[in-house]
This record gives structure tokens, C-alpha cells and sequence, in this order.
């Protein structure tokens, strides 16, 4: 299985997709239907557009959207320069985020010139994904999304159609994109509490505009000729019906305006109505999971996130965890009087103490160890009896009488 946060995911991932010797992907709309319908364009991916299945048990959000963002650039690849050849693709890529940012910023300062093309990719990739997985790095009060994600892969077309990034190609993009939702919630009968939420999720997910009002009144006084590619007038009713949806319908003022909107964009009716039906099942099959559904109370997002991510932690290094732990005997016994009852004071120092000492020797554990790790320190250890053998527990109730 691919690990998406380990050094050398991107040439895995292509050892497997290439093993079958698939073929190129040549239409363009399918495409992007299939990728609408695995959420990457609204920040939350399910699954992929591949010919070959991937195993994902496990994996973080962080860790879809990685996978999420090569596949679907690699996609845009095969559609535009007609080849699979992932090698070629590799250079394009790396040249393409190259002159997207260059040298001289500080979004590359980890690339190194012995770097191989894929390494740099990841490192790349790595860098452009967002999520609020890592709580600890991240302050988790702020709203951070991969929702706008998906203009990479739109200049990338671009990219590799023209050779180069038109100037302010990105800013201009992402402005209209915010204006659009800004116009599309306006348009909604009944106002809810997402609303004010949605359209500040968007306003913080740009990169390249710094957002001010920008005193579009409507849908006709926007300026949409800058967008010449389908893809580009896809992606826009897709956001602006996604922006609607939050009420989980899609009332008829709602409608008109993506049909409105897709007539400005000389789109036809037919994809208004595809997009509407593709959003609405995908938005209510993972509603629960989408962040800025949930955030209505950051104090349980924070919990539920930060338990998330530190049961992946353990789930990953349990072998060597248990191995560490079944070799101190006074950490085991106080674990054991854990599963009956509350430790004291003193009790729960020397276990923490410990447990801290076992995530010295685990690499992937010393996310613990740093400003802020103590936050999730006791999540981790509430996770450690459970993953214990059963037979830990009975014998411990044993030695309890």
C-alpha cells in the first residue's frame, strides 16, 4: 500500500497505475465528472480516477489529497499532451510548479539540485497540500482546506498548452472563483449559519489574492471572458452549486442563477444538471466528514481531528510500540490498573514520563515530544490499553483481586 507521507510515494504510485500498461486517458468531460464525483474539487477525496484500485485504509486527509492532486495533474497531462509516460510527465510538473514559483521564493527552499524529479514533486506537493490534520503545527481555529485546490491543475492545462503561466493567471482566477460564490450565496432565499462560514472558508483558502470586497453586484457585471477552457467554466458552476448546497438543497433562485451562469459561460443545461445531481449525492453521503460542516463547534472538530490523527500514528507503529511497552513492566502495571480505574496524580506522571521515553525511540512519534505534543498526549495514551491483546486485560483483572 502506498504511504503518501513516506519518501518515495509518487514512484510507487506509478509502478502500480503503470503495471497494467492502461491506456491514455482521452476524454476530457468524463474525466472530469469522474473527478467531481470523488470530491477532490470541494477539498474532501474519497477515492481516485484510476484504472487500478488503491488500497486507502488509514490514510489521512493530507494523505488523499496528495494522491489526489498528482493523479488528477497527471490526468490533465495524458488528455493534453497525449502519452503516459510518466517520466515526461515528472519534468513538466516540476517545471511547471518551477516557474509557478521560483527559485528565489522561499515555496521551493527545500529542493535540492540532486533531488530526483519525483522527490522534488513530493516535496512540492507537500507543500501545496492543506489540511488541519497536523494540529500541532497548525492553529486549528483557522479555517485551512484544499477547496481551491484544483486551480493548480487548471494553470497546469494551461501550463502545458501555452508553455507558460499567463501573468496573474492565478489571482485573476481566484478572484473570480470567490466573486462567483459570493454572488451564488446571495441568490439563496433562505440564509443558514454555513453562509457567512462558506464564503470566509473560500476567502481564506486563496493564495495568491488578498481578498477585499470587490463590489460585484451581479452575475451580469461580471466579467467572465478571461475563461477560455472548459475545465476552467466547469470548475466554476461546480463551485458555485457547491456554495448553494449547504442547506442540502438546491432551491429554484439557486438553479436559475447556475443556469444564468451557464449560459454567460456557453456551457449547456445538460452539465448544470449533471453537476447538481453528482454535488448533491456527494455532499450528503460525507457530510459528517467535510470540515467546514463541522465547525460549528471547534472544540470538538479540534478533539475528533486530533484523535484522528494520533490513532493513525498508533495504528502505524503499533508492532514497535508494543515492543517498547511490553519492556517495562511498571509502565504495564500501571496501564493495567488504568482499564479499572482512575490513576492518581503521581501514577499518571510516571506514565506519561514513560510513554514519552518509548517516543523518543519511534521516529514517527516525536510528534509528541514537541511545543504543543502534550495536547495529544492523553488521547495517546487513552489509545494504548485498547490496542493492547485481550488477554493483557484479563490477566491484569486477575491481578487486580
Amino acid at each position: 500500500m502506498i504511504n503518501a507521507s513516506a519518501h518515495g510515494w509518487i514512484d510507487k504510485f506509478f509502478f502500480e497505475q503503470n503495471a497494467q500498461q492502461q491506456a491514455v486517458i482521452n476524454d476530457s468531460k468524463v474525466f472530469y465528472e469522474k473527478t467531481r464525483q470523488t470530491g477532490f474539487l470541494v477539498g474532501y477525496t474519497t477515492h481516485f480516477v484510476t484504472g487500478k484500485p488503491m488500497a486507502t485504509k488509514g490514510w489521512t486527509t493530507e494523505e488523499f489529497s496528495k494522491i489526489a492532486l498528482l493523479n488528477t495533474l497527471f490526468g490533465v497531462y495524458q488528455l493534453t499532451e497525449n502519452n503516459r509516460d510518466h517520466m515526461q510527465f515528472l519534468q513538466k510538473c516540476v517545471a511547471f510548479y518551477n516557474d509557478l514559483h521560483p527559485k528565489s521564493s522561499n515555496f521551493l527552499y527545500k529542493i535540492l539540485p540532486q533531488d530526483s524529479l519525483s522527490h522534488s514533486l513530493e516535496k512540492i506537493i507537500s507543500s501545496r497540500v492543506q489540511t488541519n490534520d497536523n494540529i500541532i503545527s497548525k492553529n486549528f481555529s483557522h479555517i485551512l482546506t484544499n477547496a481551491l485546490l484544483f486551480i493548480d491543475v487548471l494553470a497546469f492545462k494551461k501550463y502545458l498548452k501555452e508553455g507558460n503561466i499567463p501573468e496573474k493567471y492565478l489571482k485573476k482566477t481566484e478572484e473570480i472563483i470567490v466573486n462567483i460564490v459570493s454572488l451564488a450565496l446571495q441568490t439563496k432565499e433562505t440564509k443558514t449559519k454555513y453562509d457567512e462560514l462558506l464564503q470566509k472558508l473560500f476567502e481564506s483558502s486563496v493564495r495568491y489574492t488578498k481578498f477585499s470586497k470587490l463590489g460585484i453586484v451581479s452575475l451580469e457585471n461580471l466579467d467572465l471572458s478571461y475563461f477560455n477552457d472548459d475545465y476552467e467554466k466547469f470548475y466554476l458552476i461546480d463551485m458555485a452549486g457547491m456554495a448553494m448546497w449547504n442547506d442540502e438543497k438546491i432551491e429554484k433562485t439557486e438553479e436559475h442563477f447556475l443556469y444564468k451562469l451557464a449560459e454567460k459561460l456557453d456551457i449547456e443545461h445538460s452539465f448544470v444538471q449533471q453537476s447538481i445531481a453528482d454535488i448533491d449525492v456527494f455532499l450528503t453521503t460525507n457530510k459528517e466528514q467535510i470540515p467546514y460542516f463541522n465547525f460549528s463547534n471547534p472544540v470538538k472538530h479540534f478533539y475528533d481531528q486530533t484523535t484522528q490523527s494520533v490513532h493513525t500514528l498508533i495504528s502505524r507503529n503499533k508492532n514497535r510500540l508494543l515492543l517498547e511497552i511490553s519492556q517495562s513492566r511498571e509502565l504495564m502495571v500501571l496501564l493495567a490498573k488504568s482499564t479499572t480505574r482512575d490513576l492518581n496524580p503521581e501514577e499518571k506522571k510516571k506514565v506519561r514520563n514513560q510513554i514519552l521515553d518509548i517516543c523518543k525511540t519511534i521516529p514517527s512519534l516525536t510528534i509528541f515530544l514537541v511545543p504543543g505534543g502534550s495536547l495529544l498526549l492523553p488521547i495517546l495514551i487513552k489509545f494504548i490499553p485498547q490496542m493492547l491483546p485481550s488477554a493483557f486485560n484479563e490477566n491484569l483483572d486477575l491481578e487486580q483481586e
